[in-house]
């Protein structure tokens, strides 16, 4: 029988993805994908375009059903479980969208703020505290907290939905293309702040992106996706070895670039 990861030393696992198969109509995207994810750790999701990274997104914080396979996420089934186990696991997690997905309508401090209105109890003036610490997480300060979202460069955008996203304390944050469309400066200032997430705060970060120097300086684990299945699963110099066409053309800008060794390995 197989040990649990705790009982053979190993960090606990706060995401299990088990033999997954999405299909939409006659076309199947993904066909047996599983994977498992441990806690503490910042792991990246890649692959081509149409392998169904934003879509296994969706059916990990189950916003899609799956065809077949089984998504355990901090110990609850999401596809089997009661819906109300379902929405205390979503009380757990954070997620942060393409395009930050903010409310146009709401102040920065106002959309950081909602989550804790609508779920917690707590009072008008404690919240304000907590959103201010969020803000500040995130790399924004008060002044930010007060403008509009369209008020915002996109850079700031991003932090503020990941100051909205860890409100209410999560264990784990996903994150959908984080530094697409950032200018190079930004991206790698916006990897810092998530690799800080990890190391300062403990969450688990699980992110899917196409950005080659996020894997390169902040991430520990790179899993990829191809013909429905994964085709490589560990940190991106194990992952830079594999010999397949794909894996060798994404890396081939930067095969002669030296890797982080802090992160990367």
């Amino acid at each position: 029988m197989t040990q649990p990861d705790a009982a053979r030393g190993h960090p606990p696992s706060v995401l299990e993805v088990d033999g997954i198969v999405t299909r939409f109509g006659k076309q199947t995207v993904h066909d047996g994908v599983s994977f498992d994810v441990a806690r503490g750790s910042l792991v990246a999701l890649i692959g081509g375009s149409g392998t169904g990274k934003s879509v296994l997104l969706r059916e990990i914080i189950g916003l899609h059903r799956p065809t077949a396979g089984r998504v355990t996420l901090l110990g609850t089934d999401m596809w089997a479980a009661p819906a109300a186990e379902r929405d205390a696991v979503r009380r757990r997690f954070g997620m942060t969208f393409q395009d930050g997905a903010l409310f146009s309508s709401l102040t920065v401090a106002q959309n950081v703020a909602a989550p804790l209105h609508e779920h917690t109890r707590l009072d008008s003036r404690t919240i304000a505290r907590l959103v201010s610490l969020r803000l500040l997480q995130a790399g924004l300060d008060e002044s930010a907290g007060r403008r509009m979202p369209s008020e915002l460069s996109g850079g700031m955008r991003k932090r503020a939905a990941i100051a909205r996203a860890i409100a209410l304390e999560p264990e784990v944050l996903f994150l959908d293309e984080p530094t697409s469309g950032l200018d190079p400066i930004t991206a790698r200032a916006f990897d810092r702040l998530v690799r800080s997430l990890v190391d300062d705060l403990g969450l688990t970060v699980f992110l899917v992106t196409h950005d080659l120097d996020t894997l390169l300086t902040v991430v520990d684990r790179v899993i990829v996706l191809a013909h429905g299945k994964v085709l490589a699963d560990g940190t991106v110099q194990d992952v830079m070895r594999v010999d397949d066409p794909w894996i060798r053309d994404y890396f081939s800008v930067r095969s002669m670039a030296p890797v982080d060794s802090d992160h990367g390995s």
